[in-house]
């Protein structure tokens, strides 16, 4: 484990978890035709050593017969990942904002350009969700020589077997498809025939910094995390590489052997986080109602990129978080029902998955929110890039600067405008580059299996007579009194009508003069069908469990900054003391 120099390289997280779209790629995509699109980009001017979007949508649509909109899938999807400063993100949407035709727009994303050879090997781990015929028959893959522990099985299991967040599934395709990846990173000159490396094939140190888009390491196990480029910078290393410095490369089949010896499972991966992560403590949670909840962090031991925290099987419970604890992790939330969610800080992504009747309510989102597998569900977010899929009865309330993803196996699904806010909110959103405009909510972009026609009837823009704003049920720091950016004018106006007719009833009320004894009869009348409601629609639940419970946090340094509404709720629920002033709840 600990040969080549103390040395170990793992799979980085982040192109596996939000580089590779949830869905099989298209057969122009595999080994085939990306080795004579690495072979096309190097011998074409303004391709190599950075790649353009036009050049990009010539490849794309011109050579690979792909559809323009899904080249410029890839090509943003791409960019989400890297890294970009929040200030160089919103100067970039204020100037997409400012395009008024087709032909502006395409001018603006003709600036974009990418790292030509680590797009090559981002578009390559598109093959990490391919299905194969044996796989759709059966259900598994085939048996891997490198054969994994029954505890990695076990954990394998519990993430729901999604590869996007399944660190053992990384390192398969790596160990499995190591050797193709460097053959996209060699001189076409090097490469045989048919594509494939010769036996005396080099490895430039300048291709080798592509491979840093999907391994780093560390020497003897430090905590200081590297790219795999800055490793093989070291004299030690470089030998045991087989790097020559008269050609300034490394030979291939060194560096290959090299690399297969030194790899291992990412540290800071789900698998380590479900093993020894640290649990979070909450501002809200009933005592006994954790019991069988997982919730763990690795975010006080992970580099950037890598820091996560894991929600899994919460059950009838609200639980809220305002933290640093937060700040920049990748989220996932696993299989939990009947359960109210307030992550509100930013976040770098949140993926929900297998859950039931839960409403969750996020903090901005610096790249994307993936929901996968959920059922009668409602989101409130503002995120870089949404994407759905094998969802139904699903609710979600975006702000997005990007069209939302449905993925195949969607039924149902309601999108709305973002329709809420917190008093940190705006503070949150400029520390990850999001800007309320442009916001392409509802612009959804289907994503069908390749060959088969994506089903428009899968979902619906929410009709503005039912819409009704999300008010969030705690006290925090901050400036933002409004939903950043306003509502659409038509659910401004339906809000509005709506306000109206509450007024119209407190006037209807107090105009009717009603005596002593008739107003308590009233107000006995009002508050038995409010609690009738609570009951049937579900949320006496929600406002019970905003009471806080008398118990001690697990993690003291753990502090929240967020104060529920619980007796301004609890009023409003059980004790309407002016009739027609009070505002029944959406």
């Amino acid at each position: 484990m600990d040969q080549g120099g103390g040395v170990v390289v793992w799979p980085r997280m982040e192109p596996f978890l939000l580089g590779a779209l949830q869905v099989a790629p298209p057969t122009k995509l595999s080994l085939h035709y990306l080795r004579k699109m690495a072979a096309y980009v190097r011998s074409r001017e303004g391709c190599f050593p950075m790649l353009g979007w036009l050049m990009w949508r010539h490849i794309a649509c011109g050579k690979l017969q792909l559809p323009e909109d899904l080249a410029w899938l890839y090509f943003e999807t791409f960019d989400l990942l890297a890294g970009h400063p929040a200030e160089e993100r919103l100067e970039w949407a204020e100037n997409l904002s400012q395009c008024s035709s087709p032909r502006e727009l395409d001018r603006q994303r003709s600036k974009l350009c990418v790292d030509t050879l680590q797009f090559l090997l981002f578009l390559y781990i598109q093959q990490l969700n391919r299905v194969s015929l044996r796989t759709s028959l059966i259900g598994e893959e085939w048996p891997s020589p490198r054969s994994r522990s029954p505890s990695s099985d076990r954990e394998a299991k519990t993430s729901s077997q999604n590869k996007n967040w399944d660190d053992q599934a990384h390192l398969s395709f790596l160990q499995t498809h190591l050797c193709e990846l460097l053959e996209l990173l060699v001189e076409p000159g090097q490469l045989s025939g048919s594509g494939q490396a010769v036996k005396d094939s080099q490895v430039s140190l300048e291709a080798l910094q592509g491979l840093s888009l999907l391994l780093e390491g560390s020497v003897s196990r430090g905590r200081n995390v590297h790219p795999i480029h800055k490793l093989l910078s070291r004299a030690p290393l470089q030998t045991q590489a087989g790097y020559s410095k008269l050609s300034r490369s490394f030979s291939m089949h060194p560096l290959l052997a090299w690399l297969r010896q030194a790899l291992v499972p990412n540290p800071f991966g789900m698998s380590t986080c479900l093993r020894s992560g640290k649990k979070l403590a909450w501002a809200q949670q009933v005592e006994g109602a954790m019991k069988r909840a997982k919730i763990a962090r690795n975010t006080h031991t992970a580099p950037p990129g890598s820091k996560m925290v894991l929600m899994s099987q919460v059950f009838r419970q609200t639980l809220a978080k305002d933290s640093d604890k937060l700040a920049g992790a990748n989220v996932k939330i696993h299989r939990c029902s009947d359960a109210f969610i307030y992550l509100l800080s930013p976040l770098r992504s949140v993926s929900l998955d297998k859950c039931r009747n839960s409403t969750v309510v996020l903090g901005p989102i610096e790249t994307s929110i993936h929901i996968q597998s959920c059922e009668n569900v409602k989101v409130v977010c503002v995120a870089g890039r949404l994407a759905i899929g094998s969802s139904s009865y699903c609710t979600i309330h975006a702000l997005t600067p990007t069209r939302p993803l449905l993925l195949p196996g969607n039924t149902a699904l309601t999108l709305g405008p973002f329709h809420t806010h917190y008093p940190s909110l705006e503070d949150h959103m400029a520390s990850v580059g999001l800007a309320v405009v442009p916001n392409a909510w509802d612009q959804p972009f289907l994503v069908g299996v390749e060959g088969t026609i994506p089903d428009p009837g899968s979902y619906r823009l929410l009709p503005p007579a039912e819409f009704c704003p999300l008010v969030v049920p705690f006290r925090m720091e901050g400036d933002t009194c409004e939903v950043p950016g306003g509502l659409p004018s038509l659910y401004q106006k339906a809000h509005e009508e709506r306000e109206k007719s509450v007024q119209d009833w407190q006037k209807m009320v107090k105009d009717a003069h009603l005596n002593k004894e008739q107003r308590g009869q009233f107000q006995a009348l009002v508050e038995q069908k409010f609690h009738e409601w609570l009951l049937e629609s579900g949320h006496r639940q929600e406002l019970d469990s905003l009471i806080p419970p008398c118990i001690a946090s697990q993690d003291p340094s753990d502090s929240d900054s967020l104060e529920a509404r619980t007796n301004d709720t609890r009023q409003e629920g059980t004790s309407i003391r002016e009739v027609g002033q009070t505002r029944l709840p959406c």
